[in-house]
């Protein structure tokens, strides 16, 4: 039998995967809008969000941005698009506060996690993000364990587009099945970067149904997980 070859890189998505446990933004925001007194069921309030960030991303200052002042922007916007009478009463750190604190606790919980992985791997963030990563990252002291960010605000290319994946595996100077994928979203994170050979990982959440096709290789609910899957015995052994 043909032996694996051995796992070089790591690419991760950052929202919902490295901010959070497989909980993308949009979720988030509505706990924090129904906590807030907000009304909207969530099929309703999901492309509110998704316009939102469109808007986000066509701000003048955004490649500046960092993290927080993302949250608190992504807010406001957001707060504009809901109806009249919540939009008057709903102010948007309603939504931010405890949108960035969960975040941040996660990241904090989460970092000594990535500076493990990234003593015996190469990273890559790999995100659909508005252009400015960096400064998000930065701001939330990340950056530093990464040897790749592609921002498709930045780029120009944006998840599922299988380019985006082939851009970072070449900036990290490593093939596919080298490479293990981590996200939250099987369809722009997980079945595209299988489709090029590389090993996957699906962060979700206990409850979530995944779709009998295309499995990804593991799944974890936690990035904590991440180290009994990657640093196994036979990786310290070599």
């Amino acid at each position: 039998m043909t032996a694996r070859p051995e796992t070089e890189a790591l690419l991760l998505d950052f929202g919902g995967t490295i901010d959070a446990d497989g909980v993308h933004w949009a979720p988030r925001f509505y706990e924090a809008y129904r906590a807030a007194g907000g009304a909207l069921p969530y099929p309703a309030f999901e492309p509110l969000v998704t316009a939102a960030d469109v808007a986000l991303g066509r701000l003048p200052e955004i490649r500046a941005l960092g993290f927080r002042a993302t949250i608190d922007a992504h807010a406001r916007l957001l707060c504009t698009l809901l109806p009249a009478s919540e939009a008057a009463r709903i102010a948007p750190t309603r939504l931010a506060d405890p949108f960035h604190a969960e975040a941040l606790a996660t990241v904090r919980r989460h970092r000594p996690v990535l500076e493990r992985l990234a003593a015996g791997y190469r990273l890559a963030v790999v995100s659909n993000f508005t252009g400015n990563l960096d400064p998000c990252l930065t701001e939330l002291d990340l950056i530093r364990l990464f040897t790749v960010t592609v921002d498709s605000g930045v780029l120009g290319i944006s998840k599922p587009d299988p380019r985006i994946f082939l851009h970072a595996l070449a900036a990290l100077e490593t093939r596919p099945d080298r490479a293990w994928m981590i996200g939250d979203n099987l369809a722009a994170d997980i079945r595209p970067a299988a489709g090029l050979g590389m090993r996957t990982v699906w962060v979700a959440p206990a409850g979530r149904t995944q779709p009998p096709d295309g499995p990804p290789t593991a799944r974890v609910e936690r990035i904590e997980e991440l180290e009994d899957l990657l640093l196994s015995p036979p990786r310290r052994e070599r």
